[in-house]
């Protein structure tokens, strides 16, 4: 389940940034001139609207995805081989050291 809710969270943040980006800094959208030979539907304010209404619905979505990913995986890191990057590390026991091996006795001389 959540493998398939980031996926539909990485399509909607790419389709969000492309929304973003065919937007004009003044509001016009799609920066294609000012012909209005595209109609109504495309031109002018009616492009206008469709994008912001696009933003905002991708950017509900996003924020909403995001609450649900991040409430479904809360206690995720607390298992068995999870894995905590914010954590403090887990307490590292000393090495002992290998104990020598015994010198052979000398060898006793008569």
């Amino acid at each position: 389940m959540t493998t398939v809710l980031l996926v539909i969270n990485l399509f909607v943040t790419i389709a969000l940034i492309g929304v973003v980006l065919i937007q004009r800094s003044e509001g016009g959208g799609l920066g294609i001139g000012s012909s209005q030979g595209m109609g109504a539907f495309m031109g002018g304010r009616g492009t206008a609207n469709l994008l912001t209404r696009t933003t905002s619905v991708l950017a509900g979505v996003f924020m909403v995805l995001c609450l649900v990913l991040a409430v479904m995986n809360r206690g995720a890191s607390s298992g068995v081989g999870g894995h905590d990057i914010l954590g403090s590390p887990p307490p590292s026991q000393p090495a002992t050291p290998a104990t020598p091996a015994q010198p052979a006795a000398p060898a006793q001389q008569h």
